[in-house]
């Protein structure tokens, strides 16, 4: 863990052309939850940025959308006037902690009172939210299957991605001793990887722009919850994910059509198909329309995932947040190289934490 933060840390600030000596703030997202018995982790910055040792530092966590709780406490901070420039940080070490315990430690992002049996940690949830949306709305296994294909062919042109490889359409929607069911109807394919990663993105006032080599704006940023417990809501809905988006929209006064591309939460292929309604892309039930007609593929009308989402990057589940936000701000920046979608000015981001709890939209331009 501190060998990933203290890269990252490092590279974030470099990249922004900033002194850490002029960092006012730092704030570190670490759901850890038992993956580490190292706990205080906004204090392991400073351990490869001496400059940072005095530089107050706060650790966040809020499931898998800890990386964007981190990033807006940070803008929080800066809009409190508290300080001009902050430091982000997401991280997650996961690989070293045993199958079957990291599957119980993510559990904590479910309410444990009554979802707590659900085989295969939260794959077990997702597999009973895919089983509802099917009766609701018939199979569309093909589908999830070309989601998953979708954006592991993106992931190739991530060179920071867990799974760099283009798996195709036919092994995706195919159940194979090497895709197996994990729980039905998802397969291994059907699920992002459990991984180790870092991402760090800075942070400065406005008043600060003018003296940027680069910078990306916000355009809206919202946060809305939902209901814990899948049995008090319609679990295939995302309510939460819905009311985000639609407020970022009013406060953006953007539509959809106005985006270039979506960064999206694809912890698992049934959560990305849903979230295409819940970006009011498609009426529910309707979303497999898009994935059909190409609409989200890198060349469609609306790239969504074109970094290869959770899918193909891994979803170290503190890191993930802040990630989708850098893999946003390379975009805009045109630095996304083989990921690059031409042209692009105006890029959404959504990152969620349990099964659509706690929800984030960011609407995101270049300035600079």
């Amino acid at each position: 863990m501190e060998a990933l933060i203290g890269e990252v840390a490092g590279a974030a600030l470099e990249h922004a052309q900033i002194d850490a000596a002029d960092v006012d703030g730092i704030f570190v997202g670490v759901m850890n939850n038992g993956f580490s018995k190292q706990g205080l982790e906004g204090a392991l910055v400073a351990l490869n940025q001496p400059e940072l040792s005095y530089t107050p530092s706060v650790h966040l966590e809020n499931a898998c959308a800890t990386g964007s709780a981190a990033l807006y406490a940070a803008m929080d901070f800066i809009a409190a006037g508290r300080g001009k420039v902050a430091l982000v940080v997401g991280a997650e070490k996961m690989t070293a902690t045993p199958l079957n315990e990291v599957g119980d430690i993510l559990l904590g992002a479910s309410y444990r009172k009554e979802e707590a049996h659900a085989g295969g940690g939260f794959a077990g949830i997702f597999g009973q939210i895919a089983q509802t949306y099917f009766q609701q709305h018939g199979d569309k296994s093909r589908e999830l299957g070309m989601i998953a294909a979708k954006n592991h062919a993106n992931g190739v042109g991530n060179p920071y991605a867990h799974l760099q490889k283009d798996l195709g359409v036919a092994f995706c929607t195919t159940v194979s001793d090497k895709n197996p069911y994990v729980a039905a109807p998802l397969r291994r394919t059907d699920c992002s990887l459990i991984s180790d990663g870092a991402a760090a993105i800075v942070l400065v006032h406005s008043d600060l722009v003018p003296e940027a080599a680069r910078a990306v704006t916000f355009k809206a940023r919202v946060q809305t919850n939902d209901i814990l417990p899948l049995s008090r809501r319609d679990p295939t809905a995302f309510e939460g994910a819905r009311r985000a988006w639609q407020k970022a929209r009013e406060v953006s006064g953007l539509e959809m059509e106005d985006l270039d591309l979506v960064e999206t939460h694809d912890c698992f292929t049934i959560a990305e198909l849903i979230e295409y309604e819940a970006m009011g892309l498609a009426e529910p039930g309707e979303g497999y329309r898009l994935v059909q007609e190409g609409y989200t593929q890198k060349d469609g009308k609306l790239p969504v995932n074109p970094s290869g989402g959770l899918k193909a990057k891994g979803h170290p589940v503190g890191a993930t947040g802040v990630s989708q936000h850098v893999m946003a701000c390379l975009q805009l920046m045109d630095e996304g190289g083989d990921m690059q979608i031409a042209g692009a000015e105006t890029v959404g981001v959504f990152n969620m934490g349990g099964a659509a709890v706690t929800n984030y939209v960011s609407i995101m331009e270049r300035a600079k």
